[in-house]
């Protein structure tokens, strides 16, 4: 009986570790994937905003282009939190056809900052990733200027 285990154990651990072997390939966001079928080329997969003032132009677009031989959908495309707001075209863009992707960051949040925007299509990979980073600095107070309006409830006591 314990022959039998041993035996029925070892096979489970060769079988095991020959499909633990096989890994997936990851699919780069500027690699075009199919010839037949939609294909999207990027200008650009990074923007990088640089050192921008707090309360800045928070609007960045990627331009694109529909390389492929039929119709590409942008299914949805969703930002890695909620200060990474994309907005995407809705309608299919025909071969030939060049679109854009604009992304809003909320620029009112101090620090660096890298988000992406993960995008979801017809095309034969199904999903992209863009990346947007940058660093918001701290907006400057003028001289002598108050940062915050007195209150009128603590005057006179």
């Amino acid at each position: 009986m314990k022959k039998l285990f041993s035996l029925l154990f070892a096979t489970c651990l060769v079988v095991s570790f020959s499909f633990a072997q096989k890994k997936a390939v990851p699919v780069k966001a500027d690699t075009p994937v199919e010839a037949d079928g939609p294909v999207m080329e990027f200008e650009n997969t990074t923007i990088d905003y640089g050192s921008i003032e707090q309360g800045s132009d928070p609007l960045r677009s990627f331009n694109f282009k529909n390389t492929g031989t039929k119709p590409l959908i942008i299914s949805n495309a969703k930002g890695s939190c909620g200060c990474t707001v994309p907005n995407w075209p809705k309608q299919p863009i025909l071969p030939g056809e060049d679109a854009q992707i604009e992304v809003r960051y909320d620029t009112k949040r101090v620090g660096n900052f890298t988000k992406t925007i993960r995008l979801t299509t017809n095309e034969a990979a199904k999903t992209r990733v863009l990346t947007i980073k940058g660093k918001v600095n701290k907006k400057d107070v003028q001289a002598g200027a108050p940062e915050k309006a007195p209150s009128l409830l603590k005057q006179n006591r």
